[in-house]
């Protein structure tokens, strides 16, 4: 076996988060479903922040919203480029940072969905990401967003667990630092290249907030939230999301703006 990689995050992730996230996609698309159906009569026009390969823009434009995409990771917006080519559907990706995005005309909907909110580097980040949101909609145009909550961060983090399917395996082992609301997790990536196996690893790391952390936040870049959801209604006898580990939240622009 080939010596361990440390590779830029997100690179492998990126590659095969198909893969290891197909499980759950189906819960996302439905607590998607049930959290706006009452709001999209009011949208015409998306963008999926933190978009990864593209799911979630590729399934608007596929029913007819003006769907587009942004992400920090090359790979991902490669990926998520090729896959809406494939499936034949207008939607648009560009790379770029949640904390310090522009798009070419605001949008009714935000969506940022699988606890990408987490995934800023530092707490103030949010401000910036709230900030740049807020310019990014329309008046009126809504915000929606799940994050991973303090129970999954001190029981579901320090876990360790391994996926593995033909000419691919994942091994992911963490931890949680008390006191700080951040946890992290090392990836070890093992990838068959003919007839040897090369490893990779990548370092991935969440920031945690409150819900009056969220509130706070958001409020002071001109958006409300108006209903908030226990994942554990979706994620059902799935005992890695108890009730309290993730928020779903929708938000949405006040003012005119």
């Amino acid at each position: 076996m080939a010596s361990k990689r440390v590779s830029r995050p997100y690179r492998w992730l990126a590659e095969y988060y198909d893969r290891i996230a197909s499980g759950h996609s189906g819960v996302f698309a439905q607590a998607r479903q049930q959290i706006l159906q009452p709001v999209l009569g009011r949208v015409e026009s998306m963008c999926d922040l933190c978009c990864g390969t593209g799911t979630t823009a590729i399934e608007f434009a596929k029913a007819g919203f003006a769907a587009s995409g942004v992400d920090l990771s090359p790979t991902m917006i490669r990926v998520a480029k090729e896959r809406a080519a494939k499936a034949r559907v207008a939607a648009k990706f560009v790379r770029g940072d949640m904390r310090k995005f522009k798009l070419k005309a605001p949008v009714d909907l935000i969506t940022c969905e699988c606890d990408a909110l987490n995934h800023v580097a530092r707490k103030s980040d949010l401000k910036l990401v709230a900030k740049e949101v807020a310019a990014a909609l329309s008046p009126g145009g809504y915000f929606y967003f799940d994050v991973n909550n303090i129970g999954s961060f001190e029981n579901v983090w320090p876990l360790s667990w391994f996926h593995e399917t033909p000419g691919f395996v994942a091994m992911f082992h963490g931890g949680y630092e008390e006191g700080k609301d951040r946890a992290w997790c090392d990836v070890d990536w093992f990838i068959k290249e003919g007839a040897l196996w090369r490893r990779h690893r990548e370092h991935v790391e969440e920031v945690c907030w409150s819900k009056a952390e969220i509130r706070e936040a958001l409020g002071g870049a001109g958006l409300k939230i108006v209903g908030s959801f226990d994942a554990s209604l979706f994620f059902q006898n799935d005992p890695l999301v108890e009730p309290g580990y993730r928020t779903f939240y929708l938000a949405r622009r006040v003012g005119k703006g």
